[in-house]
């Protein structure tokens, strides 16, 4: 089957528009002969001139963007204080402003989007955006509101063309419309600093390129064509460039375009060379302009964010080291024994070897033992010094010769502040069964064999030698075998709640066991240019993402934090606290339009069973009058299309194992909602045909559609103030204006 093309009804028929852009399938015969039937039909409700419904169209898509936006920007600075996310990606705006670098699980484009935004209208950077509830005050925060009010305000029309080009009908582009404008979970979402809105216009965005694109199939390599096809790719780009939810979508246009290549290379009209460019157009729009404009976005976030900031201990020394502001400045190869310093930062967690004066109250044993962790923070703990294994002279003797550290040397390290030696054996670690305990053991440099470690250079060769930054090294523990590394598991307090460190026996290569030296200073050596040490822009974006997917892998929830599950999100189960406990608080609580979300959910359970029976019936070779294929092929083809939408961007938060939230779901409950529109529209349709005979029949379709619309603008009527804010008396109270609207117990308003 080709992909869904826009094929569908006008109004009631099914017919290509020649000369201009029409659907893909019109290539097929059948299709012609079921088009040309249903021009026929006595149904076809009577039309004014080309100009004057030309008019009307334009007209009613202006309402309904007008709708839209005044529905986004009404009460937009409302509450002045922080509300929930916010204070996330407002004060990473505020890190675009002041070129300070940060660390968050996202692609950076909505956020330098957002600074854009908060710098273009006066916003300076200054505020702190500590915790929900603090107060913007003299702070200029309507314009970051505003640009993401105003990406949100588009999700609507860019709905409503999608469906209409899908379905060719008005009432169900409309119905959609509506479906999306009086919900106030995307109403609420669309009015705040956060992502979301940027995302779902990107999603929208490409999608609505993407069935346009497909609507010009019967004038390829046409300007339109190239047009859709090229700002699909912007699109998916941007999508991606703002959360990795965007891959969902891009799966969605690379299963419509295997199916649309697949459907020309059977076409025995088209010579190979002509589907050879067909090919070659689309990696070019939707594979390699993607690609190019993300790596853009990275490349103008490091250019942009050049200086050390909160996110620097997430990255290796040699990425922080390119930031200014950052203490790693000027460093020397690491010769043996160096002066007194070596920080080392464990590559995995991005956290630095550490250790203390005062001894722990358990967990590691006798009490001339030190605690050995990895710790974030940078400070006096983390020092330490390489010694040869086999001599304690003292490394700052002018007469003693600069020795280069190599790759396979078998050296000491020794802690600056406590004078233990870095120490192993074959003990349990505290936390980790199976591997060994780590600790500081000694008296001024001096313990036993167990103190020796063997250094070695990871994809090196042996005599190699030891550079600051770059080399990825690993240490292995003389007398056992293991290999130092951090666990990731966080001691109790009597380990001041740091990483554990342990040695562990099996030898295979983890990036938690992978070490690197951050800085070194020795007068002995002069110091070299910082620019030979930095790593090159491919490295650092790969890094990056390393960075990012492990983020999100290990964002888990945290002591009383309110989460929720994927099987909640589309029974509207739970909402989310924007701001506000209390009856004295301006409350906002995110929570779908209960009518629009369980229709939504109604009419996937209709399409599945209705969907079921057409296709069974045209696959059984059953005889569909005129009228009923053009209706059919819109349910299977255009309902096909967001159905696989919404499944794409649904069902992968399953097999996450990351903490989840309520507005996860939005981006696919756009697409349910076209699915809505689709599905009764056509449903209704095919009620009025099936009832011609009686004399109300043609009213039915209309009169089904207006109470739709009625339901859902009563029902935004009385769940608006989730949306707009309230105040008073909780839901519980007779005198709260949400009194009697609990209709869920788990809903917490």
């Amino acid at each position: 089957m080709p992909p869904a093309t826009g094929g569908g009804l006008a109004e009631s028929e099914l017919r290509p528009r020649r000369g201009r852009c029409g659907p893909q399938a019109a290539r097929a015969a059948g299709r012609d002969v079921a088009a040309e039937a249903a021009a026929r039909s006595p149904k076809r409700p009577a039309r004014g001139s080309r100009r004057f419904e030309a008019a009307g169209r334009w007209a009613l898509l202006a309402l309904v963007t007008l709708l839209s936006f005044a529905t986004r920007f009404h009460r937009l600075a409302e509450p002045p204080h922080i509300c929930w996310d916010e204070t996330h990606f407002g004060k990473m705006g505020s890190y675009y402003i002041n070129r300070t670098f940060f660390f968050d699980v996202h692609p950076p484009l909505g956020k330098m989007l957002i600074g854009l935004a908060g710098y273009l209208s006066g916003y300076d950077g200054t505020f702190l955006f500590q915790k929900p509830g603090d107060k913007y005050e003299h702070h200029s925060y309507m314009g970051m509101r505003g640009f993401c009010a105003f990406l949100g305000s588009w999700l609507v029309p860019f709905a409503y063309l999608t469906v209409l080009d899908l379905s060719k009908s008005l009432s169900a582009a409309l119905l959609t419309a509506a479906l999306l404008t009086f919900d106030t979970g995307c109403l609420t979402l669309s009015q705040y600093i956060l992502l979301d809105p940027i995302l779902m216009f990107f999603i929208m965005a490409a999608m609505l390129s993407m069935v346009k694109y497909n609507s010009c199939a019967n004038r390829p390599f046409s300007a339109p064509w190239w047009f859709w096809l090229s700002l699909t790719g912007v699109s998916l780009a941007g999508a991606l460039g703002v959360k990795f939810v965007g891959l969902f979508i891009i799966l969605q246009v690379g299963l419509n375009t295997i199916a649309d290549l697949w459907y020309l290379f059977g076409d025995l009209s088209l010579s190979l060379v002509t589907v050879g460019k067909h090919l070659t157009a689309r990696v070019l729009c939707l594979i390699v302009l993607p690609l190019a404009l993300y790596t853009a976005t990275f490349a103008v976030h490091f250019m942009v964010l050049s200086k050390s900031g909160p996110g620097d201990g997430f990255f290796s020394s040699a990425f922080q080291a390119r930031l200014s502001g950052n203490n790693l400045h000027n460093p020397s190869p690491l010769c043996c024994p160096p002066p007194p310093t070596w920080p080392t930062l464990p590559r995995m967690a991005h956290r630095l070897l550490h250790s203390h004066r005062q001894p722990p109250t358990r967990g590691i044993g006798p009490c001339q033992r030190r605690s050995v962790t990895t710790y974030l923070h940078k400070d006096y703990n983390n020092l330490w010094i390489i010694k040869k294994h086999n001599t304690n002279s003292d490394p700052l003797d002018p007469s003693f010769p600069v020795e280069f550290v190599r790759h396979g040397d078998i050296i000491r390290l020794e802690h600056k502040e406590t004078s233990r030696n870095l120490h192993s054996h074959y003990h349990e670690a505290p936390l980790t069964r199976k591997h060994y305990q780590v600790t500081g053991y000694g008296i001024n440099g001096t313990g036993d064999s167990n103190d020796f470690w063997r250094i070695e250079v990871v994809n090196r060769k042996f005599g190699n030698r030891i550079k600051v930054l770059r080399s990825r090294i690993r240490l292995i523990h003389l007398v056992t075998g293991c290999v130092l590394g951090s666990s990731g598991k966080v001691l109790p307090k009597w380990g001041w709640e740091q990483l554990e460190v342990t040695c562990t026996p099996y030898l295979k290569e983890t990036l938690n066991s992978i070490w690197n030296v951050e800085d070194h200073i020795n007068p002995k050596l002069p110091n070299i240019s910082l620019n030979v040490l930095q790593p090159s822009f491919p490295e650092i974006l790969l890094e990056s993402h390393m960075v990012m997917i492990r983020g999100n892998s290990g964002l888990k929830p945290k002591d009383n934090e309110f989460t929720s599950k994927p099987w909640h999100w589309p029974i509207n189960y739970q909402g989310l606290r924007f701001s506000g406990i209390n009856d004295t608080d301006f409350r906002v609580y995110l929570l779908g339009n209960p009518v629009v979300w369980w229709l939504n959910l109604l009419s996937i359970a209709l399409y599945l069973l209705s969907g079921s029976i057409i296709a069974i019936a045209i696959q059984r070779g059953a005889q569909l009058p005129a009228e009923v294929a053009g209706l059919s092929q819109v349910l299977l083809r255009g309902g096909g299309q967001v159905l696989l939408g919404w499944t794409l961007h649904y069902f992968p938060f399953f097999l996450m194992g990351r903490v989840l939230y309520f507005h996860h779901y939005f981006p696919a409950m756009l697409f349910s909602s076209m699915l809505t529109g689709i599905l009764w529209d056509t449903l209704l349709r095919l009620c009025a045909w099936g009832l011609a005979s009686w004399p109300l029949a043609r009213g039915i379709h209309v009169v089904g559609i207006l109470s739709l619309l009625l339901g859902t603008a009563y029902s935004f009527y009385l769940f608006h103030p989730l949306a707009y804010g309230m105040v008073g008396p909780l839901a519980q109270d007779p005198q709260s204006p949400m009194a009697g609207l609990r209709w869920l117990d788990s809903w917490d308003f």
